[in-house]
């Protein structure tokens, strides 16, 4: 009798029982974590600071330890370190002096991935949310995937979760090459473009070298899934050597997306197939790159074999994923009431598509972007889009640079960039040093109708909180 397919035995890393992390809070330590205790493993992991993610670790069973210090890696079999972290920590010195290995996060992914059907999720934009959107559909399949992904997914309240299938769902992190340790069945690139190019040495060709190693990470029977829009995939198609799919609104696309129509945040649109009917789908989220990111999850559900009332209930009860366009709430200020929305993006094409799906969504509203730059070398590295992209908003209140970790480089920082966009003469922007003072400058810009938009990879993310704390405090006492 021919065995199932979805039934998955659980192995056991070899001499492995207690495990610590080093920068566990972060998006994709926290996890892994989460996926290795509901495993089994004793896993404990450090942070600098406390936050709603060590809290939930706690929840799940997981050590956190708050600093790093020596005496944390205790008796660990296996240490494994974010990108972050660098050599000279103490418990990365310490796990070294005792023969502990230490493995970066994307080695202990790709070690959960090595004996399921690994789904990589990789590309400058739209990682997250792909990965969220088919998760979502397997999960409505009933095949119970296993995923790890970079943010908070709505439905479920966690960025990871253990299935009992065999399937594992993860996004797949160029930012420091690491995804080269992944060796999946089915990857997806949604697009290439310039970022992190510290890592790339500062070219292009290097970057997009690098991708295709990643491709060819695949088996030989394995699928590569492409956004044939993206002119970089286009370019890269002829040296891909492993099977390809691809999806996109170009004629030639596998997966050829139609019939778009647009009503406030939702999205319906046809996508056309190459083996089946045509699929009619409803997508309740705006914007042309979240269709895009529908239409990449279509591609892999139908070369899974997926029922076509999964993939259309998957998408279209999508709940969404944190930092994600999302809607925070209402604003009542001086001026009058405003919608917030607040949004993780921090690459130019990222902001272009916020600015976008508020446009879809209210095209009558004005939009007042509060932004922070995130990293002074991107800054630098993609100056000019950044001063083209924001000087598209109606109000722009821009905060100073979120270093993480780097030293300022001159030129590169928002002085600069508020300095350009006012040269372009479109708007005047309006920088503020401490985050602090946001609240009292949306006081005397924000309109009655206004969609104010916080956006940034820094701590934005706490501003955008507060601020819906205020406003509600603020509603209670009117």
């Amino acid at each position: 009798m021919p065995l199932d397919k979805n039934v998955y035995t659980v192995p056991e890393m070899r001499r492995i029982r207690r495990i610590h992390m080093i920068g566990v809070g972060g998006t994709g330590m926290s996890g892994i974590a989460e996926v290795l205790v509901n495993l089994g493993y004793q896993v404990a992991g450090s942070d600098l600071r406390e936050s709603p993610v060590t809290e939930r670790l706690r929840d799940r069973g997981v050590e956190v330890f708050i600093g790093h210090r020596a005496a944390n890696v205790g008796t660990a079999d296996v240490v494994v370190s974010s990108s972050a972290v660098d050599e000279s920590n103490a418990e990365v010195v310490a796990a070294r002096e005792a023969r502990i290995p230490v493995v970066p996060r994307a080695e202990m992914l790709a070690e959960l991935m090595r004996y399921r059907h690994g789904i990589a999720v990789a590309g400058t934009h739209g990682k997250t949310t792909t990965t969220s959107l088919i998760a979502n559909v397997f999960g409505e399949a009933g095949l119970d995937p296993t995923f790890v992904i970079g943010g908070l997914v709505n439905s479920v309240g966690s960025n990871a979760q253990l299935g009992a299938s065999r399937f594992l769902i993860a996004e797949a992190d160029e930012s420091d090459a690491s995804f080269l340790h992944l060796q999946p069945m089915v990857t997806v690139v949604t697009n290439i473009e310039a970022d992190h190019m510290d890592t790339y040495g500062g070219d292009f060709a290097v970057l997009r070298r690098t991708f295709l190693e990643f491709l060819h990470n695949l088996p030989f029977y394995g699928v590569a899934v492409l956004c044939i829009d993206d002119p970089v995939i286009r370019e890269l198609l002829p040296e891909v050597s492993r099977q390809v799919v691809t999806y996109g609104f170009a004629d030639d696309a596998d997966f050829r997306i139609s019939n778009m129509q647009r009503d406030g945040l939702t999205t319906g649109f046809t996508i056309n197939r190459p083996s089946n009917e045509p699929l009619p789908v409803t997508l309740n989220m705006p914007g042309l790159h979240n269709v895009l990111n529908a239409a990449a999850t279509v591609a892999v559900a139908c070369d899974e074999g997926l029922e076509d009332e999964a993939i259309q209930s998957g998408l279209a009860g999508f709940a969404g994923v944190g930092r994600r366009f999302t809607r925070m709430g209402e604003l009542n200020l001086p001026g009058g009431t405003a919608l917030l929305v607040d949004d993780y993006g921090h690459h130019p094409t990222e902001v272009r598509a916020t600015l976008d799906s508020a446009r879809q969504a209210w095209p009558e509203q004005r939009v007042v972007m509060v932004y922070q730059p995130h990293r002074y070398s991107r800054t630098r590295d993609l100056y000019d889009d950044f001063v083209s992209v924001l000087s598209r908003c109606d109000v722009l209140i821009l905060l100073e640079v979120y270093a993480a970790g780097e030293e300022a480089i001159p030129g590169a920082d928002s002085r600069s960039l508020a300095r350009s966009i006012r040269q372009r003469g479109q708007l005047e922007p309006i920088f503020v040093e401490n985050i602090e003072d946001v609240p009292q400058i949306l006081c005397s810009v924000v309109e009655q109708g206004d969609v104010v938009v916080t956006q940034g990879a820094g701590n934005i993310g706490a501003l955008s909180k507060e601020l819906a704390a205020m406003s509600f405090e603020q509603g209670a006492r009117s």
